[in-house]
């Protein structure tokens, strides 16, 4: 297999490195990141708090969504 030399800023090198696994190439990395991917691949690409952040966010979505159903239910029953 041939191989392209790229270049990339330092940031972007230690972004890319932080889904670096232990056995894994750069190549493997840019690889697994930009094929489609099963919700188990994706697991661990979250820290515990943006998974809670992302988590509380979808609950509070979801209710406000409800109680603004719930709203205009009652006011079409009014009409």
């Amino acid at each position: 297999m041939s191989s392209k030399n790229i270049s990339i800023s330092d940031e972007a090198y230690n972004r890319l490195k932080k889904f670096k696994g232990k056995n894994e190439s750069f190549t493997d990395v840019i690889n697994r990141l930009t094929s489609k991917s099963t919700l188990l691949e994706l697991r661990g690409t979250l820290s515990k708090n943006e998974a809670d952040s992302i988590r509380t966010a979808i609950e509070e979505s979801r209710k406000a969504g409800r109680e603004r159903m719930e709203r205009l239910f009652e006011e079409s029953e009014k009409q």
